[in-house]
């Protein structure tokens, strides 16, 4: 049911070359400097993978969902702070102006977008509202034919090296989160700047800062979708980020597991390789047998998506198991290296930092769950 095609193969194949040659000589110097990966960024996009979701006619490459897993995954395996800016660009910024944008903006920003050209972020969260979004303090108000946006956004992914971003904005307070709408606003506009660049736990070479907006003037054809459904449209690009999530921890958990079982069959104890015993052979036996558990809901989940059906609930379980997942597998890896999974010199350290985002971004752990069991028992808030 899952297997995949000569071509996704071929995908897998070319993605992981590439991050054992562009991105692993590097990987060490990017965290401990928290330097963004500029250059190696350029050059995802002549690759297809900063558009891979979206229409070759709109500058993509023209793949669906699966595919898209499996280079986020494949970039993960080698390091999760270049998976994560990968996903970020695709499924929440370029998607949002995809799935609720006009043609006229999706010529204008997508085409940008989805060949590399421009780097994308989405300003969801804020400093007082997270899984909350609907008690978002960021303003859009109408001004003759231009909107005036005032407020932050905090832990942005690609907020300060963006070239536009996707930002969510109340215009309607007494209307909750049906009062909410979704602007674009491109890098250098007169009130809009970067803040804050957090210093992080993991993920370090992926650059995670504060949007601020003072009196910042954007033109009225910068409201992406219907005013008032920003909201609503960002839910459903939420059920293709989760997804996204769910790749970035299968690849850290992938590159966990194989970091591992090197490590295991290297080290020799008691007169023979640790892989020899049976305490360790459990632990890889257990590490293996979740990361394929949560491969196949992840591939459920993009499949589904790929037919166009709804995966709100199937993309919550693949983001919710997958990322719990990981953080076992990574935990695990740390502890086969015994005291060498605790020094920088062995990845299995980095795993076990950087794997602990996917359980909070995009909807923390708890978060899924209520989507889950909404989904479940029919009580899922309208959208409408």
């Amino acid at each position: 049911m899952f297997g995949l095609t000569e071509e996704q193969e071929q995908l897998r194949k070319e993605v992981r070359a590439f991050a054992e040659r562009e991105i692993a000589p590097h990987v060490s110097e990017w965290d401990e400097k928290s330097l963004f990966p500029d250059e190696v960024v350029k050059k995802l996009g002549p690759m297809g993978l900063m558009g891979i979701i979206f229409p070759e006619a709109l500058g993509g490459a023209g793949m669906g969902y699966v595919e898209y897993v499996l280079a986020v995954e494949e970039l993960s395996r080698v390091d999760g702070s270049i998976g994560i800016i990968v996903a970020s660009h695709n499924s929440l910024c370029t998607n949002h102006i995809m799935l609720a944008g006009n043609d006229d903006q999706r010529q204008r920003w997508v085409t940008k977008l989805a060949s590399g050209q421009w780097l994308g972020a989405w300003g969801l969260t804020e400093p007082g509202s997270g899984s909350d979004a609907a008690g978002a303090r960021t303003t859009a108000v109408k001004r003759g034919d231009k909107w005036v946006l005032n407020g932050s956004k905090t832990f942005i992914t690609n907020g300060s090296h963006a070239d536009c971003s996707v930002v969510l904005a109340v215009t309607d307070r007494e209307q909750g989160t049906r009062g909410i709408s979704a602007f674009v606003v491109e890098k250098g506009t007169k009130g809009f700047r970067a803040g804050k660049k957090e210093n992080k736990l993991g993920l370090r070479a992926s650059d995670t800062s504060e949007l601020i907006f003072e009196e910042c003037e954007i033109p009225g054809e910068n409201l992406v979708g219907k005013l008032g459904e920003g909201f609503k449209d960002a839910m459903r690009v939420l059920d293709g980020g989760r997804i996204s999530i769910a790749a970035l921890s299968l690849g850290m958990a992938r590159g966990a597991l194989d970091a591992a079982m090197k490590y295991a069959q290297q080290r020799r104890q008691f007169g023979k390789a640790i892989s020899e015993f049976q305490a360790i052979q459990f632990k890889l036996a257990d590490m293996a047998t979740q990361l394929d558990a949560a491969w196949l809901l992840t591939m459920r989940a993009a499949q589904m998506k790929d037919k166009g059906q709804r995966v709100t609930r199937e993309a919550a379980m693949a983001k919710l198991f997958a990322s719990e997942a990981a953080c076992r597998i990574c935990d695990e890896g740390v502890q086969i290296h015994g005291g060498y999974g605790f020094i920088k010199d062995y990845p299995a350290e980095k795993f076990y930092r950087d794997v602990k985002l996917c359980t909070i971004g995009e909807g923390t752990s708890e978060i899924q769950r209520m989507v889950i069991a909404r989904e479940l028992l029919g009580t899922t808030p309208s959208r409408g």
